[in-house]
């Protein structure tokens, strides 16, 4: 049997977001950070797609997957979602005979990086001084 998307499962309600992913959701406890993590960013390779280009200007598409360890169609199904989100932007030339494609990361995608690298650090801090107390 196929597994279900995320959004089609039975009770799922996606936190209403704004175009650039941010969530208006608070945490329900006060003083705690969200737990509300940017779904997109926080798969592992798409995290790692957008780690290595807020380091570099840009990258190809085959230092991406040299750099990430991965397979071509693995990274080009995640890489096309950061596109559609409009957190990297793809160019595709030739150099020669050689299809070239590059990625770099936009605004959006900066932001919504260091929106979720603010998010893990707060859940860091929090798990830390929880587990002080105890």
């Amino acid at each position: 049997m196929a597994k279900q998307s995320t959004s089609k499962r039975a009770g799922y309600e996606p936190k209403p977001r704004s175009r650039d992913g941010a969530s208006s959701a608070k945490s329900p406890v006060q003083g705690e950070p969200s737990l509300d993590l940017d779904r997109l960013i926080h798969e592992r390779l798409r995290l790692g797609i957008l780690s290595a280009l807020a380091v570099n200007s840009s990258l190809t598409f085959n230092d991406l997957k040299k750099l990430l360890n991965t397979t071509d169609g693995n990274l080009s199904v995640h890489a096309r979602k950061l596109e559609e989100a409009e957190y990297v932007a793809c160019e595709k030339s030739f150099q020669g005979r050689m299809p070239k494609t590059e990625y770099r990361l936009t605004a959006a995608g900066r932001r919504a990086l260091e929106r979720y690298l603010d998010e893990m650090e707060a859940l860091i801090q929090s798990t830390r001084n929880s587990s002080v107390k105890k």
